[in-house]
This record gives C-alpha cells, structure tokens and sequence, in this order.
C-alpha cells in the first residue's frame, strides 16, 4: 500500500469537489481524508494500491462538472492506515 497527499489548486471549493472525491474513493476502495484549505483549496491524504491511487488521481484533474482543476501537487507519504474515507470540516 501507498500513502500521497494531494493539494489540488484553482475552483474546487463550492462545486461538491469533496463529495464527489469520496464517491470516486469509495468506489474505488482507497482510504484516507478531504477537507478545504483556507487558502481555498483543496487537501486529500489518501492511502491505497499504486493502480488505485493512479485512478484516483485521474480523477481528481477532472472533479465534477462546475470545477476547474489548475494544479494538483502530489507528495508521497510514509505509509498509513485509515478506517474508510471521510471528508474533514
């Protein structure tokens, strides 16, 4: 298993960007945490198989309809353990 950290940058507050992250998650059985940053962005720490990440990831350049993803910063993380996804307030 692997553990990244994502900081996804441009429209992604206000577009159910978290909600619809944790429906790809769920759906693609990876575990981890979103939440907004103040800076009006985006943070995912997510931990899963290399191929499932990778999806995941595809996924999050697109997000839902109304967003607009400028950038996506990824940085690997020592390994970690989460009990099913959650969005963090």
């Amino acid at each position: 298993m692997k553990t990244i950290h994502l900081l996804i940058k441009e429209k992604v507050q206000g577009v159910f960007y978290r909600a619809t992250a944790k429906k790809v998650a769920e759906q693609l059985g990876i575990n981890g945490w979103i939440k907004n940053t103040k800076e009006g962005n985006v943070e995912v720490i997510v931990t899963g198989t290399e191929e499932r990440l990778n999806e995941f990831l595809n996924r999050c350049k697109q997000g839902p309809k109304d967003a607009k993803v400028k950038d996506i910063t990824v940085t690997t993380k020592s390994p970690d353990a989460f009990n099913g996804f959650s969005i963090v307030r």
